[in-house]
């Protein structure tokens, strides 16, 4: 099996087969993690679109001292970014968890999922770092390098991101417990 710097190499002197091994390779990560941050699936979806597009478009560019994974999580959430500012997102009716018993419904699952729960407490950058770290197995120094931060900051930001989600999560646990006994 080649590697991702292989193919790189392939793609650039024209076989298309191994760009098209790059696609299958990352089509799917890209999309989980695009989910995430993403107002809509549409959204995320055109964003991959974009993603392999651009990064097809500008392979000679790739620096093979980097992870080819580095640079094509930048690529996704720069053109995310970008498609965030072109576009405003009307939501439905408005309505609370109060009035609506599926949103209520929802709010309560989001709670007992604990990547929901983190989107739902970090920043997006700390969210992000998160699952770059813990989901796609990244190291500090190459999702620093995607998010565009200092290594300081990769580092403090999934040590404070780690704390906040496991006192958010003993809290809820807590909650829970009482309202078992109460109930």
């Amino acid at each position: 099996m080649l590697t991702d710097e292989q193919l790189v190499e392939a793609s650039l002197k024209g076989e298309d087969s191994a760009f098209a091994e790059l696609v299958e390779r990352y089509q799917e990560r890209l999309l989980r993690f695009l989910l995430t941050r993403a107002v809509c699936r549409a959204d995320a979806e055109d964003a991959i679109q974009d993603t392999f597009i651009n990064a097809y478009r500008y392979l000679a560019s790739f620096n093979p001292r980097w992870r080819f994974s580095t640079w094509i999580y930048r690529i996704a959430l720069r053109n995310l970014a970008r498609q965030a500012r072109q576009e405003q997102h009307i939501t439905d009716e408005g309505l609370t968890a109060e009035d609506d018993p599926l949103q209520e419904c929802i709010d309560r699952s989001e709670r007992e999922n604990v990547w929901l729960t983190a989107r739902r407490i970090l920043s997006a950058e700390a969210y992000s770092a998160m699952w770059l770290r813990y989901v796609e197995d990244m190291s500090v120094k190459e999702i620093s390098r995607a998010l565009e931060k200092s290594l300081s900051w990769t580092k403090v930001t999934l040590l404070r991101g780690r704390r906040r989600l496991a006192s958010e999560l003993a809290e809820a646990d807590s909650d829970s417990e009482q309202r078992e006994s109460y109930g």
